[in-house]
């Protein structure tokens, strides 16, 4: 019996040695103190130092003076996009409601399916382009006003938007360029409060706890 034990003994670590050593030297509690998130547990045979598998930085290399977040000149191209497809489709849906709703006196046949064709088409194509025009204006804005100041914070965000209202209502007169400028200041206020309304949130209740 003893001699068997000795040959197999042997032969795990002929085996060990053959495969790059033995089983390292880890015990269950430096093993069991190894944070393993997202990842099963290892096995302790395992010729791995586990605390090597901690992802401690980021898996990317950047360019010499590139940023981590994309900035606004990029995100451009996704906002103008996105707001076109978005009014398509807002207008394809009010065109439908619309045409429907102007031929409901008249039978199924093809000069009414016809007429709500042209209906959807029609909307569809105005509303992707005013909110395709919206969103260029505020992408060049905000793109024109972050090179100027040299940072990006809320402040560009806020300031685009109130441009961008004043701009898309500049043939309307001063009633109306104040108007656009009330409603982009508005919209792109409540847009910037939502994005730190965590950060409000949090700071209040770390105040509220300090008193």
């Amino acid at each position: 019996m003893d001699n068997n034990q000795q040959a197999s003994s042997g032969t795990k670590s002929g085996l060990g040695s053959l495969f790059g050593g033995g089983a390292p030297g880890y015990s269950n509690t430096e093993l069991a103190g190894v944070p393993l998130t997202g990842m099963s547990p290892l096995s302790p045979y395992l010729n791995v130092d586990p605390r090597y598998l901690i992802q401690d930085t980021d898996e990317f290399i950047l360019p010499t003076g590139a940023n981590k977040t994309r900035g606004r000149f990029e995100l451009a191209f996704f906002t103008i996009g996105g707001s076109c497809m978005t009014g398509a489709a807002f207008g394809v849906v009010n065109g439908l409601r619309m045409g429907l709703k102007e031929t409901r006196d008249m039978a199924w046949s093809k000069p009414r399916n016809v007429q709500i064709i042209n209906m959807v088409t029609r909307q569809g194509a105005s509303w992707a382009n005013t909110l395709g025009s919206v969103a260029l204006l505020y992408s060049a804005c905000g793109v024109v006003i972050e090179k100027a100041r040299g940072v990006e914070d809320d402040v560009n965000t806020v300031a685009a938007g109130t441009l961008t209202g004043m701009l898309f209502k500049s043939a309307s007169g001063l009633k109306g360029v104040a108007r656009g400028g009330v409603v982009g200041l508005a919209l792109s206020g409540a847009y910037a409060l939502y994005n730190n309304w965590d950060h409000i949130t949090g700071s209040s209740s770390s105040s509220s706890r300090l008193y």
